[in-house]
């Protein structure tokens, strides 16, 4: 599909198709933050670049930037960008979809300068399936990284955050120096598709975002006492898998007070066989809630089942934050402008509040920011099946590239 304003939208599923069967397996796709597939998806996102004779260039966290001169180079920026990292035997549409709708309106310019400069980013880590921290990137850029609490994140082979990255020449105690790159930014657009299922239900082909749920995620570590699976009598035991257990069920009842949704989605026990009770137990939770009140009270009453849990099986008790942002509202204009753009190219509108998180999370901290979503089939994401009808993937990104004209020449 080829518009009058230079978005050709099958030339963007071509580019989607074309890194999947690049970066991906049988079992999906595989661009783990910093590793070489991720990188793999990185070289194919400068080949596109290096075709409008544009150069990538990375800052201090492993953010990927391009820019496409403007007529007015004194006007700040308009900003376009996700990621192309993704989580393990993920989906070929997630994050991937953003960035490269935003090469296609870099295209979309080509012989001809914008009224001002475009700005293309690719966040680095935004999934945090590896470390478990979302948003490394894009909150590197916002200022609200920790760098000292992030160093010492593991993965699940005991590597440290601090070690990851500097084997890919990131100085995680520097990474917040790519702040100063907001300097003559003005504002930031991304096109994500949903991850839920409320847009196929309601038969709505483009929405604009209103804003992201707010998250807490930590980690609970039980430490009982590893035993005899045979000999160790029921009552005499210190089992931090059951503690664990215990909490978990708890965990899933909370959204029922509060609302929301809250997850146990990590679990390791040690010393892990079946012919031992478990004497350490690491879970991880993630809490989600658009407001910010009743979020606090899920953290807060997860805190306290835990104690309760820990105690009921004689176990000890230490709690990790991992992550934690609050509820966001995107900039009320740059919505209602993404508003009209799918109103303009769909004939309909529609707003939602996204449940998952992205990286204009972090940067409306900073700068106006908004997003647009597609429906994702069957509300499938972060799995091989995540997929999107093409007549619907072609309607966002002529959205997309609707709505970054209007706010570049705005």
């Amino acid at each position: 599909m080829s518009s009058s304003r230079g978005i050709d939208a099958d030339r963007v599923v071509a580019d989607l198709r074309e890194l999947a069967a690049r970066t991906s397996d049988e079992s999906g796709a595989q661009r783990l933050a910093w590793t070489d597939t991720w990188l793999d998806a990185r070289a194919f996102l400068r080949e596109l670049l290096a075709e409008l004779d544009i150069e990538a260039e990375l800052d201090e966290a492993g953010n990927l930037w391009a820019r496409l001169e403007g007529e007015d180079p004194g006007a700040d920026a308009l900003v376009l960008g996700s990621h192309t990292d993704s989580v393990p035997d993920g989906g070929w549409l997630d994050g991937a979809l953003g960035v490269m709708a935003a090469v296609e309106v870099f295209r979309a310019h080509r012989g001809e300068a914008p009224p001002r400069s475009l700005v293309l980013v690719d966040w680095a880590d935004e999934e945090g399936a590896r470390f478990g921290l979302s948003l490394f990137g894009s909150s590197a850029f916002a200022g609200t990284l920790d760098a000292s609490a992030a160093a010492g994140l593991r993965d699940a082979e005991g590597r440290q955050m601090r070690e990851v990255l500097a084997s890919h020449g990131v100085d995680i105690d520097a990474a917040s120096r790519c702040g100063a790159r907001r300097e003559g930014l003005g504002s930031y657009l991304e096109l994500h598709i949903e991850q839920g299922p409320v847009l196929e239900a309601e038969g709505v082909a483009v929405a604009a975002v209103a804003g992201c749920q707010g998250i807490e995620r930590h980690r609970f570590s039980f430490r009982g006492q590893a035993a005899h699976a045979g000999t160790t009598p029921m009552a005499m035991r210190r089992d931090a898998g059951l503690a664990a257990a215990a909490l978990t069920t708890a965990i899933a009842e909370l959204p029922a007070d509060h609302g929301g949704v809250a997850t146990t989605g990590e679990l390791r026990l040690e010393p892990g066989i079946s012919t031992a009770v478990a004497g350490v137990a690491h879970l991880a939770c993630d809490l989600r809630n658009p407001d910010a009140g009743k979020l606090e009270a899920m953290l807060e009453r997860a805190q306290a089942l835990a104690r309760e849990c820990s105690e009921a099986h004689g176990c000890e008790l230490s709690a990790e934050k991992i992550f934690s942002i609050a509820p966001t509202t995107f900039d009320t204009n740059l919505v209602a402008a993404a508003t009209e753009a799918a109103r303009t190219e769909t004939g309909a509108s529609f707003e939602i509040t996204s449940g998952a998180l992205h990286d204009a999370a972090s940067v409306s901290r900073v700068m106006p920011a908004a997003m647009m979503f597609c429906p994702s089939r069957r509300g499938i994401s972060h799995a091989k099946e995540e997929d999107t009808a093409l007549a619907d993937l072609r309607l966002a990104i002529e959205c997309f590239g609707t709505l970054a004209r209007e706010v570049v020449t705005g």
